[in-house]
């Protein structure tokens, strides 16, 4: 299954299946917008599920934005496999 990213009301809203296969749509995506924005924020909430590699994915990109001084937003604390994901980085304080 693959991702959809829609903007909604100033947050970019990630559904589906976020994985190792489609993480880098996802982070080039990103990465264009973080380049001629001053900040992110992206909601993972409608995720069905996300693996590892595409959560290390999402907090390389906070850590990117944070080295540029931009914003950078993770919504997800509703949806457990995201916390789950996040916990197992030890990253689970990114998400709002």
């Amino acid at each position: 299954m693959a991702i959809q990213i829609t903007y909604n009301t100033g947050i970019y809203e990630i559904k589906g299946l976020l994985n190792s296969q489609n993480s880098v749509y996802l982070e080039n995506h990103l990465n264009t917008l973080m380049a001629d924005s001053s900040g992110i924020v992206v909601s993972l909430e409608k995720l069905i599920a996300i693996d590892q590699y595409a959560a290390k994915s999402v907090v390389a990109l906070q850590v990117k934005a944070e080295k540029k001084h931009k914003m950078f937003y993770i919504i997800g604390r509703k949806n457990k496999n995201v916390v789950d994901q996040f916990d197992a980085l030890h990253h689970s304080d990114l998400l709002l």
